[in-house]
């Protein structure tokens, strides 16, 4: 790893052209309850207020001062919590592919693509050396965009150094470049039918284009991706109402709908029957 802080240290010397915009980050205090398809790795600084990751069967509470790793190529979804009344606050930064590939060709290792396969978040331990990161980092958000841009891209690099030698094992998520692998459609849609994206995502995530996932996807289930996924979520929002007794209003971005009204118009229109009617004949 000494080699990676050598290299750090040629940077800083010999900084980047001006015209490197490879990098993204962010300090927001406003984020909605809901789902993402993270599309790039991000590390992230929770700053105030808490956030709730769900992943399939697993969930992540991230308070005040903890730290993550959000994986590329993932689902998830997330629900904001204030904490002691705290606003919900947090530093995002953008682990670009280019800024990656560059601090890979500086050390070629083996990675494991199929390590934290099933992951979409990674919870990073608290460390002095990310803390100092985060302050100094948070001194160049100050600055006009303009001026800003060069040590940005800069401090970019230096968090994947940082991630590189506090946990080695993320080599094996930063550094895997490759495209999902063509996988089970039936199972995947089964298991994420309820993440609201565009189908060219779900292609995507399947390995597929766009086409090609059309039609097997209609060989699969008989009928187009936009009617199996709304007879699903309709479906399963019958299961959580009559089963389970749930409140459209709790659950209805869980599954996958925009807005309650659009829900109750998409059920009313499938079952001949409102939500509020159902949740009615069950307490009669």
């Amino acid at each position: 790893m000494k080699l990676l802080f050598f290299y750090l240290i040629h940077m800083l010397m010999y900084p980047l052209p001006d015209n490197r915009t490879n990098f993204t980050s962010c300090l927001s205090d406003i984020i909605d309850d809901g789902e993402e398809f993270i599309n790039d790795h991000y590390f992230t600084f929770q700053t105030s207020g808490s956030l709730l990751i769900k992943e399939e069967d697993t969930q992540h509470y991230f308070s005040q001062g903890d730290f993550r790793l959000s994986k590329r190529n993932s689902l998830a979804k997330f629900q904001k919590i204030e904490h002691n009344g705290q606003r919900f606050e947090s530093i995002h930064i953008c682990l670009d592919q280019n800024s990656l590939k560059e601090v890979y060709e500086s050390f070629r290792v083996e990675v494991n693509p199929h390590k934290f396969k099933n992951k979409s978040v990674i919870p990073i331990s608290s460390h002095n050396l990310y803390v100092n990161f985060i302050q100094s980092y948070r001194v160049y958000l100050n600055l006009l965009p303009k001026d800003r841009l060069q040590f940005m891209s800069l401090k970019v690099k230096e968090i994947i150094f940082l991630l590189l030698y506090l946990n080695p094992e993320l080599k094996d998520v930063l550094f895997n470049f490759s495209a999902p692998d063509k996988i089970d459609l039936e199972a995947f849609m089964n298991k994420n039918f309820q993440y609201n994206i565009p189908l060219n995502r779900f292609a995507y995530l399947t390995g597929r284009s766009l086409s090609t996932f059309k039609r097997d996807f209609e060989k699969i289930f008989k009928e187009s991706p936009s009617k199996w996924l709304l007879d699903r979520r309709l479906y399963e929002a019958r299961f959580l109402i009559a089963e389970k007794g749930l409140k459209p209003k709790d659950f209805y971005l869980e599954i996958g709908f925009e807005n309650l009204s659009h829900f109750s118009y998409a059920y009313k229109k499938k079952f001949n029957v409102t939500p509020l009617q159902i949740r009615s004949s069950l307490e009669s």
